[in-house]
């Protein structure tokens, strides 16, 4: 959050440096209003960019790797050759209170908004676990996500509302770490129970498809994690965003 300067006048000036300060920032604004902008510099419009008909919410595993040009919705569009509009923030939540930073992105239902794009690719869920419960007596909050039949909670009521305006969905789930230790290690029981109540509820919503990374990545194998462990390195994404992109263009074959 941007912090705002405060300006002062000392007691023996008479309101004269208030004024003198008061003129020199109206002059700066002046100035920097009438500065051509890069357009009128290059003496072209900028072009516009292309609607995307593909978003992607969720959280960290949604936004990794996006300095890299390697995460997984730039991944899915480098495959299908379309624009993917990407709105996934890190650390964000399925359920948060808060509600100035939760509607900036931090609750990911308020990542998606009137739009009506042909898919949604969805992560979410992992930090509620983690960082909500610290995996441990989740029962309530897994609850409060998922319903053990998949109808009621937070993530079916999204994926009804994204449904409604036409849109399919693809739930991607987490990556697996068989065979090493990390420091998540401790949620992995209720990773497995979570992950299962997702399928089930993708079973129940039509247009809704729980994509599981629970087979990606061979035992032993770290390649596929970034050096925290946690979340997917570029090899890791870009594995991730092509499963995305098969189911797809396996289920929409117009791309």
């Amino acid at each position: 959050m941007r912090r705002g300067w405060v300006a002062t006048a000392e007691p023996n000036t008479k309101g004269v440096g208030v004024r003198f300060l008061s003129t020199l920032i109206a002059a700066i604004l002046v100035a920097t209003l009438c500065l051509p902008g890069p357009a009128a510099t290059q003496g072209a419009e900028e072009p516009a960019r292309p609607t995307a008909r593909i978003l992607a919410i969720g959280d960290s595993l949604m936004a990794w790797n996006s300095l890299a040009a390697r995460s997984i919705p730039q991944v899915v569009s480098t495959i299908l050759k379309e624009p993917v509009e990407s709105r996934a923030v890190s650390g964000a939540h399925m359920i948060y209170a808060l509600p100035i930073t939760g509607a900036m992105g931090m609750r990911i239902s308020a990542q998606f908004g009137k739009e009506n794009p042909d898919w949604v690719i969805v992560t979410g869920g992992g930090n509620d676990l983690w960082l909500g419960c610290g995996c441990s007596r989740c029962q309530r909050r897994m609850d409060r996500m998922v319903s053990p039949d998949g109808k009621t909670g937070a993530v079916p009521d999204l994926m009804r509302r994204i449904r409604q305006t036409g849109a399919r969905v693809v739930y991607v789930g987490y990556l697996r770490s068989p065979g090493w230790t990390t420091v998540i290690d401790h949620c992995r029981n209720e990773g497995d129970a979570f992950e299962a109540r997702l399928s089930v509820m993708a079973r129940q919503i039509e247009g809704v498809w729980f994509l599981s990374n629970a087979d990606l990545v061979p035992y032993g194998d770290t390649s596929f994690h970034a050096a925290d462990g946690i979340h997917p390195s570029v090899k890791g994404s870009t594995a991730i965003g092509k499963r995305v992109a098969a189911l797809i263009r396996k289920l929409d074959r117009q791309r």
